[in-house]
């Protein structure tokens, strides 16, 4: 099954075909399945009413709402934060939930979810409750995060170490790379080898500075991992802790969407656009580029994208690998649809006529 979260509604696929709809007319910025036990996630936006959270145990045939992430009050004695390049207050609420992400293997009802403003909550009991992480939200360094596409900057990506349930890595845009080791008591920022073209003369490589777009982790090879970055794409060796630009990827090294071969951290594959001003497909053309190789060789995959007159973009959340490591799927601004059987090589479309695609996850 193929869950996919768009503006107006979840929808699941199955067998190449719509099989259900799920909250129509309410947007769905983020689905997850738990591995675990199968249970399906789906984050709502109300947008003027919030965020709301839900969960279903028998394949959506019935959901129950949950309490959303919330923040805690603000205390008086806590200064407000600005973000430095909109001016305005970063609030103690939730705006949206970003990201969903289960726990390790060794804990069961463990998730993860990252939102906007840029803070990470943590759920031990199937999300029926969540905490906010203080650590990070009291860090100094927030103070330099900034919004990019949204207000207020985010938390759109989380990798749990499958070791080490302890060791999580998260990307926020615009806060770089941050990791911990001792399941969210400390953290530390890991964005070193990114830069930007944004900051000021000498800013370029602060790592509070970065606007990591995407971020994943091999499972099956956690010291390599991936990012689509604001000004590039990367990839790092060494779990994350530095990162390496690739240079010369055609039609672009700009775009949202990276996913990663389960099993071979060599293999990923990226969703390019034309550039932070043109955002629409490079050409008017939409591909897939991949590499086999860690990055030193790229392949562009066009069977079966439209190359002409196709100006989608392909979100951060909307480019998807299965645990085999063959099927592929991913959904555009546009409505579109698509999904790949070979890695890639060719791709049949599900459908046109979908509202704008928010998130694409394989179930």
């Amino acid at each position: 099954m193929i869950l996919v979260g768009t503006r107006k509604g979840l929808f699941f696929v199955e067998d190449g075909r719509i099989a259900s709809v799920h909250f129509p007319g309410v947007q769905v910025p983020m689905v997850l399945r738990d591995p675990r036990d199968g249970a399906i996630y789906a984050a709502l936006d109300h947008g003027h009413f919030g965020g709301k959270l839900h969960r279903s145990d028998d394949e959506g045939k019935t959901w129950e709402e949950l309490t959303p992430p919330t923040f805690p009050p603000k205390p008086d004695d806590v200064e407000d934060i600005y973000c430095p390049m909109r001016k305005i207050v970063i609030p103690w609420s939730l705006k949206l939930t970003w990201e969903l992400t289960p726990g390790g293997a060794d804990e069961p009802g463990v998730l993860w979810a990252g939102v906007i403003p840029s803070a990470v909550f943590k759920s031990t009991d199937r999300g029926a409750t969540w905490e906010l992480n203080r650590p990070l939200w009291d860090q100094p360094g927030r103070a330099k995060w900034m919004g990019g596409g949204f207000d207020y900057p985010g938390v759109h990506s989380i990798a749990v170490d499958p070791a080490d349930s302890k060791h999580v890595t998260i990307a926020i845009s615009s806060g770089g790379v941050w990791q911990t080791r001792d399941g969210g008591a400390t953290w530390a920022a890991t964005s070193t080898g990114m830069h930007n073209s944004y900051s000021p003369p000498g800013q370029e490589g602060e790592p509070e500075g970065q606007d990591p777009h995407r971020m994943v982790v091999c499972p099956g090879d956690p010291k390599r991992a991936w990012v689509q970055h604001h000004c590039g794409m990367y990839r790092s060796d060494d779990g994350c802790d530095t990162w390496v630009e690739l240079k010369d990827v055609e039609p672009s090294t700009f775009g949202f969407a990276v996913a990663v071969h389960p099993t071979d951290g060599d293999t990923a594959w990226f969703a390019p656009a034309k550039s932070d001003m043109e955002r629409m497909a490079a050409d008017a053309r939409v591909v897939v580029v991949r590499t086999r190789d860690g990055g030193k060789s790229f392949e562009t995959l066009t069977n079966g994208l439209p190359q002409e007159h196709a100006y989608d973009l392909i979100f951060r959340h909307c480019l998807d690998v299965d645990s085999t490591g063959d099927r592929l799927a991913m959904g555009s601004t546009t409505g579109s649809l698509w999904t790949s059987d070979d890695g890639g090589d060719s791709w049949a479309t599900v459908s046109e006529h979908l509202p704008p695609v928010y998130c694409v996850r394989f179930g």
